[in-house]
């Protein structure tokens, strides 16, 4: 795909941030949903696969409950979600009935893609509801998701979806116009980008923190998306979504908001979903040796090469490959768990059996369970 030519799309997520579907909390905006459904209805009666992944649930049920701001407690939280989860849906599946489609509700934890099966099963319904011209809304089941509403938020959400069902674009509809070189209320003379690559260093430094106090991240989270995205390929625009036809213009190339160009070529399914887990177990120091055979030659791990083990994990998690210095090298399911790898770490397969009694796999984790970041 070149820069800003989406013509050869055919999978599209479009997210769309809290403050935007509810009027800055005053209820849904139900004319601007209804614009943006039009536009997702066209793409889809034009042959291309739209996901919707939206916020809005916790603010439109702060609105429904007369609450002037965010819940802080837990529960507060999960009862404000149920309460706004039932007016959001309900409008959307109205609003795509008077385009001939439908819709389906998709509630999703980052558990359900972390753990290998139900990926599996949350990939096979998602792709068979698009087979069947269905439009899926995808929202984070914050209802009896503790850790999602806490810490998660939909941006990440969209590009675990992008990378799930292999969209080439995650379009972030938000309250700004994109990216800036600083925070324009701050920086007055701070000035929207127009391209980035998602490996530019100075993407750190340029963005900010939510300040709607609605919504559960700022321009932080959608770098953070872009990147996630970018590990099975998918381009990333965040714009703002007050635009007239946005979603039309954006696939159609207009140069609105900012473009987080990939830079990454696409990875096998199974290392897509490795590249994407939040659920990190454990974390292993390895040795310049076995960094340099992952990053140079693309091999399995072995236990000779670790100097290290942290975390609490069992056979079959997730675990963190770091050189010396700390940095990420790779990431994988290891083949044993927490004990067994303390114990055998730094050693050589042949040793196994004699130190842990019994002699399984010879590699700590095999390189086709492990992406290299």
């Amino acid at each position: 795909m070149s820069r800003r030519d989406f013509s050869k799309v055919k999978r599209v997520i479009v997210k769309i941030g809290s403050s935007l579907l509810t009027q800055g909390g005053q209820g849904l905006d139900k004319q601007a949903i209804a614009a943006w459904v039009r536009q997702m209805a066209a793409l889809r009666h034009s042959g291309i696969d739209v996901v919707l992944v939206s916020s809005g649930s916790v603010a439109e049920g702060m609105c429904r409950l007369g609450l002037k701001t965010r819940p802080q407690t837990l529960h507060e939280l999960q009862a404000a979600a149920a309460v706004g989860q039932m007016g959001l849906v309900r409008f959307y599946d109205d609003s795509f009935q008077q385009h001939g489609l439908h819709a389906a509700q998709v509630l999703l934890t980052h558990d359900d893609l972390s753990d290998r099966q139900r990926y599996l099963n949350a990939r096979s319904t998602l792709l068979t509801l698009l087979d069947f011209g269905i439009v899926p809304v995808i929202n984070e089941n914050d209802t009896v998701a503790t850790e999602e509403i806490r810490f998660g938020d939909n941006d990440t959400l969209g590009a675990l979806v992008a990378n799930l069902i292999e969209a080439e674009l995650l379009l972030i509809l938000t309250d700004q116009q994109g990216l800036y070189t600083g925070d324009p209320g701050l920086f007055p003379d701070a000035t929207l980008i127009n391209e980035i690559s998602v490996n530019d260093p100075s993407l750190a430094k340029m963005a900010g923190d939510s300040r709607s106090g609605l919504g559960k991240g700022g321009m932080s989270t959608k770098v953070r998306a872009a990147r996630l995205a970018s590990r099975s390929g998918a381009a990333t625009v965040v714009a703002a979504g007050a635009v007239q036809d946005i979603i039309n213009q954006v696939l159609a190339g207009a140069e609105l908001g900012t473009y987080f160009l990939p830079d990454i070529e696409p990875i096998a399914a199974r290392k897509r979903w490795l590249a994407g887990q939040l659920q990190v177990k454990g974390q292993l120091v390895l040795d310049a040796g076995a960094v340099k055979v992952l990053k140079n030659e693309g091999k399995s791990l072995l236990a000779v090469g670790v100097k290290s083990v942290s975390g609490a994990f069992g056979r079959g998690e997730l675990v963190l490959c770091l050189d010396e210095q700390g940095v990420e090298i790779a990431r994988g399911l290891i083949n044993y768990g927490f004990n067994e790898s303390q114990l055998i770490a730094g050693k050589n397969s042949v040793e196994f059996e004699k130190i842990l009694g019994y002699a399984d796999d010879a590699e700590l984790i095999h390189r086709d369970n492990m992406v290299v970041v």
